[in-house]
């Protein structure tokens, strides 16, 4: 029996389960209670049949806090009489799997390696590589499938459409658990369904009529036609397995057009259903290639793109390296250590691919790297994204971010207005140096021709600012200081959009001029400039 243990002006109420300890819920971080009657006073009910974060206090032991039932505001409620009564007869708690890792956490302490592979006692010469927790989902027509990376495959019924709001009460459940259920397997790394002839597969998981703890990281099953829930090769049914030939482990698959790709650790394959008894057909597309993280790839437009260790892919029907002018810059500040928490998304309305990535000194993603297939260019900056969505089923891309020590996280919705909130937008672009033969002859800049839009600005009189940057040589910094008056960074803070030229005199060997903003209300796109620059002395 469960009970309830509540005291007077406190919010925490103890709960006791004897079933908490056996294994239904000992690493749970959350639970929901039905069933409960009230405590009396303020602890009532409602206030009880909720789901509730768990803090773990012995075996069968664990407190909440109670709040009211608004979830819109979380607030505390306070016992107004010490209560220690069992809730109801009928109380029953629903154990949520456990959340896992937010991040990779390496161990190093007593028992993190293999047992036997150290002295006894001593802890792991080497650290052990806790992976964060993924989850993988996909639609079964109206249905949900889903899976924990490496664990167990679940189920969700979308239910009648015309109850809607009864289906979304109801918790998904182990496939194994579906009437006509046959050899599911216990775990795999990612679950995908081929959507064209609707066969549920397994990508690196429990091979068929193994043994609960066999794993095989390169094989791929899959479940007979409109059956997910059956995994039995028969000749009665389209059940069946195949198995990639390279590599050390499958890392990814992704639906595309006509064909499934799948990524190995070191090549790639595609996965293409054949209608005939072998069902599905692997053939080897490249080897010798790399996938930097397992959500490191997106598809735009049929052609998929992906980070790798060292480089960027693309595949359009054959994989080449992605030239990056950025290589440098992003593969030489990257936590490696990390490197699960990279993910990629599209931005369609704008035509790019954007990756967000942890940089060295940081177990976040905090950076990103963005490629614009139509114009073929990189740009980067600074960003704290750990998840991104871009659908058609949506005006803007959704994004989230959830920091490694929050309970509460955050889902952005980006291309919305041109300010920071109520704040404004800071932004700008720098161009690459420019130069007259190959450097070796000084230049003077003395005019521009600004091309700017100011289109959907919301500000009276919206303006932008144009810095000139020259440099004496290639390996200095752009000069800033007045004691060279010639070479001074030159700041013009009044261009708008009706500014013809702006006279400037700025001399260097080579150049870089940046155009930025800050004021509230302000949106811009740079067109095409034209500069007067010609020849100039060494004096």
């Amino acid at each position: 029996m469960i009970t309830f243990a509540a005291i007077n002006g406190s919010s925490t109420i103890t709960v006791t389960d004897p079933g908490y300890g056996a294994g239904l819920g000992e690493n749970s971080d959350f639970v929901t209670f039905s069933g409960a009657a009230s405590l009396g006073g303020n602890i009532t009910a409602e206030v009880l049949n909720q789901d509730y974060a768990v803090t773990r206090v012995n075996t069968n032991t664990y407190t909440i806090e109670a709040r009211s039932t608004d979830k819109s505001q979380i607030v505390p409620v306070l016992a107004n009489a010490s209560d220690t009564g069992d809730g109801g007869s009928s109380v029953n708690a629903i154990y949520a799997i456990p959340s896992g890792y937010s991040s990779t956490v390496y161990g190093y302490g007593w028992g993190a390696s293999g047992w036997g592979s150290s002295p006894w006692g001593l802890s792991s010469a080497t650290p052990i590589a806790l992976i964060q927790r993924d989850w993988w989902f996909d639609n079964f027509d109206n249905d949900l499938v889903m899976n924990i990376r490496k664990g167990e495959i679940y189920y969700w019924a979308r239910g009648s459409l015309q109850s809607p709001d009864i289906a979304l009460q109801q918790r998904a459940v182990s496939l194994s658990s579906l009437s006509g259920a046959s050899d599911v397997p216990n775990k795999a790394m990612q679950i995908l369904v081929s959507q064209n002839d609707k066969h549920l597969l397994a990508l690196g998981c429990q091979p068929y009529a193994g043994a609960a703890a066999d794993y095989d990281p390169l094989l791929i099953r899959w479940a007979s036609q409109d059956q997910p829930q059956v995994w039995t090769p028969l000749i009665t049914n389209s059940a069946g397995f195949i198995r990639v030939s390279r590599g050390s482990e499958i890392v990814r698959g992704i639906a595309t057009r006509q064909e499934i790709l799948v990524y190995t650790n070191s090549s790639l394959y595609s996965l293409q259903y054949t209608g005939t008894s072998d069902v599905f057909a692997l053939q080897e597309l490249a080897d010798n290639i790399s996938i930097i993280s397992p959500r490191a790839v997106a598809t735009a437009n049929n052609v998929t793109y992906w980070m790798g260790q060292d480089k960027f892919y693309v595949y359009s029907g054959q994989v080449q390296t992605l030239p990056c002018t950025l290589r440098q810059y992003v593969f030489q500040d990257l936590n490696f250590n990390q490197a699960n928490q990279i993910v990629c998304g599209t931005n369609e309305g704008f035509t790019e691919i954007w990756w967000f990535y942890p940089s060295a000194n940081s177990n976040w993603n905090d950076r990103y790297v963005i490629f614009n297939h139509l114009e073929g260019v990189w740009y980067y900056g600074t960003l704290v994204r750990t998840a991104w969505l871009d659908t058609a089923l949506r005006s803007n891309p959704v994004a989230a971010y959830t920091g490694q020590n929050d309970t509460v996280g955050y889902e952005y919705q980006h291309e919305i207005g041109v300010n920071d909130g109520d704040a404004p937008m800071t932004s700008y672009i720098q161009s690459s140096d420019y130069d007259l033969g190959d450097g070796e002859q000084f230049m003077l800049t003395r005019r521009l021709l600004p091309d700017f839009n100011f289109t959907n600005s919301t500000a009276a009189t919206p303006t932008v600012t144009l810095t000139m940057k020259p440099k004496r040589f290639s390996g200095s910094a752009y000069a800033n200081t007045a004691s060279d008056s010639q070479n001074v960074a030159s700041t013009y803070a009044t261009l708008d959009q009706y500014t013809e030229q702006v006279f400037v005199r700025a001399r260097g060997r080579q150049m870089a001029f940046r155009i930025s903003s800050d004021g509230l209300g302000v949106q811009w796109q740079s067109g095409s400039h034209r500069l007067d620059v010609r020849p100039d002395g060494k004096r």
